[in-house]
């Protein structure tokens, strides 16, 4: 089964009620939130206040992803704003595995994010203890930019090293540039969970787009 995440960052942050509730009726199986502090990543989005909010809204699991420099110290504060997955990037955090244990000693599902450029043999010690991966396929940033097609290679990779320790359960999340004319061949190459922004809210039909993210 995929999942389909869509990604609030395309939505309209004047209406965010109205669409955080537009979007689950039309089928998102999870709200993805990107968190975004202006040094990681050029660019400033979600803090834990508005994320707050989101949670007393939304009905569907809130997929919290830092992209943000030394994620273990706010790890906490995006549990108690309600986060339910929270992924962090590598390349961001010298103690992964203790970010990640701490996360899933809240009781939250513990991710960890790769950037294009980053090797998937840095997640090698980690895949045995997380519960998802994450592959960019942009550079971190800004929604609305097309998929970068060699991270093709690294959702496979990946998904074949989960499978050669037993792990094949662990969420292989693919973030930036998910479209309707992509999503198959990023499904093949071992995706469970599809991120989409632009390719969703500024369609005609959410629901139509949602139902052939999840059935192509």
């Amino acid at each position: 089964m995929v999942f389909i995440a869509p990604s609030i960052l395309s939505a309209d942050f004047v209406n965010l009620e109205r669409d955080i509730r537009t979007i689950e009726e039309a089928g998102a199986d999870w709200l993805h939130i990107d968190v975004m502090d202006g040094h990681f990543v050029p660019n400033l989005t979600i803090g834990p206040p508005v994320l707050r909010r989101i949670k007393e809204i939304a009905t569907q699991p809130l997929d919290v992803h830092l992209m943000i420099e030394e994620p273990g110290k706010w790890v906490d504060d995006y549990i108690d704003a309600g986060a339910d997955r929270l992924t962090f990037h590598i390349e961001a955090e010298n103690h992964a595995d203790r970010v990640v244990h701490n996360i899933q000693s809240r009781g939250v599902s513990a991710g960890v994010s790769l950037n294009p450029a980053t090797n998937p043999e840095s997640l090698t010690y980690l895949l045995p203890i997380v519960d998802q991966v994450l592959v960019m396929s942009v550079n971190p940033g800004f929604g609305g930019q097309s998929f970068i097609g060699s991270q093709l290679c690294k959702i496979e990779s990946i998904a074949k090293k989960l499978k050669e320790i037993g792990r094949s359960e662990v969420e292989i999340v693919v973030d930036g540039g998910v479209n309707t004319k992509n999503a198959a061949m990023i499904v093949d190459a071992g995706a469970s969970v599809l991120v989409s922004g632009s390719a969703i809210f500024k369609s005609e039909s959410w629901r139509e787009t949602i139902q052939q993210l999840k059935t192509i």
